[in-house]
């Protein structure tokens, strides 16, 4: 695959990663007023207002090279302060954003005083996040150490909106849906439909601005670029009265819906999901007609390619060590088998490759669809994008998931169609809520906990059940009885602030744009939020099944089986952190066998942990009325997470990192090499990952470079899909480079890495987590 990309995409590159990051109160000036002004008005009513005084305000812009235009701000990669959902944490950071470890953005000092002195005074004590605090604070911070609550102070994202409907329909269909359903409804629906041709109009009027400031520029603007502006400026006003006809058309008014959604929520991973089947019609027609070259839709692809770079999203510095690196979750996934099982891929599927593989960005997040039948074309193509080392495309197995799916109680049609979100998330396309970043569950810490009496390693204070301890636990079984009880004990306590949060969620953030784009809410009349959707699932996430299969190997083999440790003296090696206890570590490391490596007694010992925490879940609903499920990925939480748990049984340090992605073995661990991880990996049924599951490897480029190794690469993918394997990704680099890039890092700025299911900037990264990634294991050969 040679590099295609045109010398205007290269000058819209340059221009955006030149582009210093800001905090930008702009919006949150807009919401305040409207509040303000509106203030005997229900929340939805001014949630939809002040969405369309956004989209009829903000300050907007454009570069006289795009092809593709519109953001939700002026400034590129801006992080948006949504007073909404949280505030007091933009009071405490404010002017620690430009110099805290992770996902820095500089300041304005009349920002800071502005937000001070007008928007913070009057959203204190009234936000989701003071909501949430107020109702359930001191029991989310209870469980903290064990479960991390998610989605506290921002609004629920990782959805993949009705992309097909919102290009059949357009803002002005959409809203005479909503006017013809306005006629006849009860009146409990009414404020709904009313909020939902709202903000269509807003919609509108925001594409027309951009018409109105292009057409006023356009004298301005020199040669070429002048008639391709004309072309996206007429583009935007045709969008305003009628949905695309045109590839490039069609492509600008699915950017708009992205944008809209974001200013909307300010939320993550609102995901294109499988554009290379709802686009390809529009392609196909064009090329055709001769409307357009491929050369031109390239064009216009890497146009949309550089627009997912210009939005991320601004989190606390908390949170920012859990999604680190501006994870905004604009996945897009090729391939796949479509409506009647067979495999599908198509031009744009290979032009989607090679946008990744000429621009080497860290969004879109791009996924391939893989089962049984897929193409040589397709793997190969894929797999040169992979070589380059962008960290994409990630790869997802058909033959393990649309089965989990159907049996998670998704319709054959809909699980056959899945999508992915965010990092790994699965989803299904345009139907579902699915909450996919519920919670975090920390085994590992739950396990702590039960071999320290319910003690904390670290601060000693009691925050778990006193069941006993390994000075206590006279075999495996006892130990393993008094965990299952610690782990009941904790997701009680998190499904009771799962409630709390997702009630905060309906009374303070309700989403008529995004309803709108989401199958059932207009036919119901009702909100994403209160269950609108035709899918309301939860996803809960495992933390961190390799460190938990190691931990519990060593004990039943060194203390219970073999009796070579004895079990009191192993635990006050734990409370020591190994100190004046280094034999016994060094047994612990190497003298058990290790997940990862085929050993099946080991990897059943996490497996069966997992199997256990994904049943409890069955026995919940969630606030919207829909099933709990589990996923298998971390995005960058193994690192804070680790910092969360003492020593563990497997011979880790405190403090340090957990073992990254979610079904990965422990780095440097893994010693038999990649096939050996893919066997373990395939013994962890597929139940487990019906929210996601993430397996990262990591192979050097020189792999990559003869043809043997290329179709060594692609058999080794087959193996993968053979094994039913859900999930997986791979870094391509050397570790000297990384390195380099953490000693020098203004002279690897471009240099992109996988952290988890996602792809960052790797000098953007706190040095912790560098280190981390640094120190996975490599192959050279499969």
């Amino acid at each position: 695959m040679e590099k295609l990309m045109s010398q205007r995409i290269q000058i819209l590159k340059e221009k955006m990663l030149s582009s210093p990051r800001y905090a930008s109160i702009e919006q949150a000036r807009i919401i305040t007023r409207v509040y303000q002004e509106n203030e005997s008005l229900s929340v939805p009513k001014k949630r939809a207002l002040s969405l369309k005084k956004a989209m009829e305000e903000l300050e907007i812009g454009f570069e006289k090279e795009e092809l593709i235009v519109g953001n939700r701000t002026k400034g590129v990669r801006y992080g948006v302060v949504f007073p909404e959902s949280g505030c007091s944490w933009i009071d405490k950071e404010f002017e620690t954003l430009p110099t805290r470890p992770q996902d820095q953005f500089l300041v304005k000092e009349e920002d800071i005083q502005e937000f001070r002195e007008k928007i913070y005074p009057y959203w204190k004590g009234k936000t989701m996040e003071d909501v949430i605090k107020h109702r359930g604070g001191e029991d989310i911070q209870a469980i903290a150490k064990v479960v991390k609550i998610n989605q506290k102070d921002h609004a629920q994202g990782h959805i993949c909106p009705d992309t097909a409907l919102w290009l059949k329909l357009g803002p002005q269909g959409l809203m005479k849906q909503a006017q013809e359903k306005l006629k006849t409804c009860d009146e409990s629906q009414k404020e709904f439909y009313e909020c939902v041709i709202l903000v269509m109009q807003g919609a509108c009027t925001f594409m027309k601005r951009y018409y109105d400031m292009i057409m006023e520029n356009i004298h301005d603007v020199e040669g070429s670029y002048q008639q391709s502006l004309k072309t996206v400026a007429n583009n935007c006003l045709n969008l305003t009265k009628r949905p695309p006809e045109t590839f490039h058309e069609a492509v600008q008014s699915l950017w708009f819906l992205f944008v809209l959604l974001h200013m909307e929520s300010n939320a993550s991973s609102f995901s294109p999901g499988r554009m290379d089947q709802y686009l390809y019609p529009y392609y196909q027609k064009d090329i055709e007609a001769g409307k357009i070259s491929m050369a031109d839709a390239l064009d216009i692809l890497e146009c949309l390619w550089l627009k997912f770079n210009q939005i991320v999203y601004l989190r606390n510095q908390n949170s920012a060590k859990y999604f680190a690196g501006f994870p905004i979750g604009f996945n897009i996934a090729i391939g796949g088998l479509d409506e009647n099982g067979n495999d599908t891929y198509n031009e744009l599927s290979l032009l989607c490759l090679q946008c990744q593989y000429d621009l080497g960005l860290p969004q879109p997040n791009l996924s391939v669809r893989l089962n049984r039948h897929s193409s040589h074309e397709l793997m190969q193509k894929a797999i040169e994008v992979v070589s380059k080392g962008s960290g994409m495309p990630q790869f997802f197995n058909d033959e393990a998931i649309i089965h989990a799916l159907i049996d998670l109680g998704i319709e054959k049609k809909d699980a056959l169609n899945y999508a992915i979100v965010g990092c790994v998330e699965l989803t299904t396309h345009g139907n579902n809520l699915g909450w996919s970043d519920a919670a975090m569950f920390n085994l590992n810490k739950a396990l702590e906990l039960t071999l320290n009496h319910g003690k904390c390693l670290l601060t000693h204070e009691q925050i778990g059940l006193d069941l006993g301890g390994l000075d206590t636990y006279e075999t495996f079984d006892d130990l393993e009885n008094a965990f299952q009880k610690q782990i009941d004990y904790f997701i009680e306590k998190m499904m009771q602030c799962e409630i709390i949060v997702e009630k905060a969620h309906q009374d303070c953030l309700p989403t008529a744009f995004l309803s709108s784009v989401i199958d059932d809410c207009l036919e119901k009349g009702l909100d994403v939020t209160k269950g609108g959707a035709k899918y309301n699932l939860s996803g809960i996430q495992m933390i961190q099944i390799a460190n938990l299969a190691d931990s519990l190997a060593a004990m039943k083999k060194l203390v219970y089986d073999d009796g070579v440790i004895e079990a009191g003296k192993l635990l006050k090696a734990l409370q020591a952190d190994f100190q004046g206890y280094e034999i016994i570590q060094t047994m612990l490391l190497n003298k058990v066998p290790k997940y990862g490596n085929d050993v099946e007694w080991v990897d059943r010992l996490g497996a069966k942990w997992a199997e256990y925490f994904r049943e409890r879940m069955k026995d919940y609903t969630n606030y919207r009325g829909g099933p709990y499920h589990t996923g298998m990925y971390t995005v960058s939480a193994h690192v804070p997470m680790g910092e969360n748990v003492g020593a563990s049984p497997d011979g880790r340090n405190a403090l340090t990192p957990l073992a990254d992605g979610g079904m990965s073995p422990v780095y440097g661990r893994d010693l038999k090499g990649p096939t050996a991880v893919l066997k373990s990996v395939s013994r962890l049924n597929n139940s487990l990952t019906t929210n996601g599951g993430l397996l990262n490897m990591k192979f050097l480029p020189e792999f990559f470079q003869t043809k043997n190794g290329m179709n060594k690469f692609e058999n080794f993918l087959r193996a993968f899909v053979d094994l039913k394997i859900p999930h997986i990704q791979f870094n391509v680099v050397r570790r000297e480079d990384l390195q380099d890039a953490k000693i020098h890092p203004q002279l690897h700025k471009s240099l992109t890495i996988r952290v988890a299911g996602y792809t960052a900037y790797f000098v953007e990264l706190a040095h912790k987590l560098q280190d981390e990634i640094i120190e996975r294991t490599t192959y050279d050969n499969i």
